[in-house]
């Protein structure tokens, strides 16, 4: 697909600012798209949408179809008379999960009867066809919802065997006796559905692009390997017998174990991929431009034997990737897919990648560790410029926080290669906008830069850090930090590189 000449931000929803411990889709994030607008940037970039659990990692989701309550503003439920929303105090600058699942839940639950009570008639209406239109995925959603919570939010390989292998009448007497819980998870979906829609038009009438982003694997503890066993790879106990990850890497020296259960390529594909032709047209619903996470693994994915404790034991088995590919193009045309294409990247990947002309990811960060043929450096970028370039990603340190842990030799190469390019710095807060300008000269089609290195923050705002199992996912811009003087600064430099 071709990109315009542009450039975008990229902020998770749950890092915004806000009163009641966790970003929303409400007032904040319309002000954020404001401020991208005024910017002069076009896409706003977020991490997966999906409910998320233990771990907090919108990579780790109970559903790969449903939008995560947490993200919901109850504001325009309590001015409905739904609830009554009292102060809460909450830590500033920082998601405290612990603290938010014992407040947001009872707070929807409550919302939710008041809804009961009091919504119109045409609201209900609106939630009975949201139910109907979506019960393909939802249905079984919601009763994973409902069933985990019943059982003390076990996972589901851990119910009693019935429920476990879905047996037709424990399945009915679940629905019939959690019946309230399945109508309020269902609930809850409708409107994050609602409140994402109504963002992206806001976003359309101000010409804006929304860029999501797609995990290749789903998460063991979800309603689709509940409901579709059949396609992983799985043990009669419903345990995975192997699992996803990365070998060892920049990023760490034993790997990335992540546990996702491996897809059974066979299976999927003998039903024509219909697994993942949903997938995509559920999230071309939402987003215009549709980042795929580990795009490598659509070639080869790394397999551990779930026995082992790291990813250092494994090995690549070939997926299926060529003929998936075709048969989303056949079925969708051109479809705008950004391959996330870092870590151990092959030709084979790379002519994947390129078969389908879908634009893939350079990293800054990553450029000056070694000499000047780094292909993450801007002057090795292809010609057609059908590339992505960060300063850094969700699982970088920030790009202050790069540069105070930068070798000699990376920042020798940084500064000699920005002088080149006509950009110095004269602090090391400098840094981030330095990489910034450095990413909008460069000839990639779309520059999008965390919110982060836009403010200059140092790895006290990182997001992730691959490996570690809590902490992460928990960044969130103070009230007015985002200023209008950051937004001015970032339309000159897009105007004098021909990106707005």
């Amino acid at each position: 697909m071709e990109l315009p000449r542009a450039f975008g931000l990229l902020l998770h929803p749950t890092s915004l600012p806000g009163p009641y411990g966790i970003g929303v889709l409400g007032q904040e994030a319309r002000e954020f798209l404001r401020f991208l607008e005024a910017a002069g940037g076009r896409f706003w970039q977020v991490l997966p949408l999906g409910p998320t659990g233990y771990g907090d990692s919108p990579y780790q989701s109970f559903s790969a179809f449903a939008g995560n309550p947490y993200l919901l503003d109850l504001r325009p439920l309590a001015e409905k008379g739904y609830l009554i929303l009292e102060d809460a105090s909450f830590p500033q600058g920082r998601v405290d999960y612990g603290l938010l699942y014992h407040w947001k839940w009872p707070a929807l639950k409550a919302a939710f009867q008041g809804f009961r009570e009091k919504a119109s008639k045409e609201e209900r209406e609106a939630f009975q066809a949201f139910q109907e239109k979506e019960a393909w995925w939802l249905k079984d959603y919601a009763l994973f919802m409902a069933l985990k919570a019943h059982h003390g939010g076990l996972p589901w390989n851990q119910w009693p065997l019935p429920l476990r292998r879905r047996e037709e009448r424990a399945l009915r007497e679940a629905e019939a006796s959690l019946s309230e819980e399945v109508a309020f998870h269902a609930w809850t979906q409708w409107l994050f559905s609602r409140d994402w829609q109504a963002l992206k038009a806001e976003a359309e009438a101000l010409g804006l692009f929304l860029v999501g982003d797609m995990p290749i694997f789903v998460a063991e503890d979800s309603a689709e390997v509940w409901a579709h066993p059949e396609w992983f790879h799985l043990d009669e106990e419903g345990r995975p017998t192997v699992v996803a990850g990365v070998p060892p890497d920049y990023f760490s020296e034993t790997g990335q174990r992540w546990g996702n259960p491996l897809y059974r390529w066979d299976v999927l594909e003998r039903e024509d991929f219909s697994f993942w032709m949903e997938r995509l047209r559920k999230a071309l619903e939402f987003f215009h431009l549709v980042r795929i996470d580990h795009f490598r693994g659509f070639e080869a994915y790394w397999e551990i034997p779930a026995s082992c404790p790291t990813a250092v034991e494994g090995r690549w088995v070939k997926a299926p990737g060529e003929r998936l590919f075709a048969r989303i193009e056949e079925a969708f045309g051109q479809v705008p897919i950004l391959a996330e294409d870092l870590g151990v990247i092959t030709p084979e990947v790379e002519a994947l990648r390129d078969r389908f002309g879908l634009p893939g990811m350079k990293v800054l960060q990553f450029a000056f560790d070694g000499g000047l043929d780094n292909p993450f450096l801007p002057h090795n970028y292809p010609p057609h410029g059908r590339v992505v370039v960060y300063t850094g990603t969700h699982d970088n340190d920030t790009t202050l926080g790069w540069y105070r842990t930068a070798t000699p030799h990376e920042r020798t190469l940084l500064e000699r290669y920005l002088a080149d390019w006509g950009l110095a710095f004269r602090s090391e807060e400098e840094v981030p906008w330095a990489l910034m300008g450095l990413g909008m000269k460069s000839v990639a089609r779309l520059a999008i830069y965390p919110v982060q290195d836009v403010l200059a923050l140092g790895s006290e705002a990182r997001m992730n850090y691959p490996g570690r199992p809590s902490g992460n996912w928990a960044w969130r811009l103070r009230p007015r930090e985002l200023r209008p003087e950051y937004g001015e600064r970032l339309r000159a430099m897009a105007e004098a590189t021909g990106r707005v």
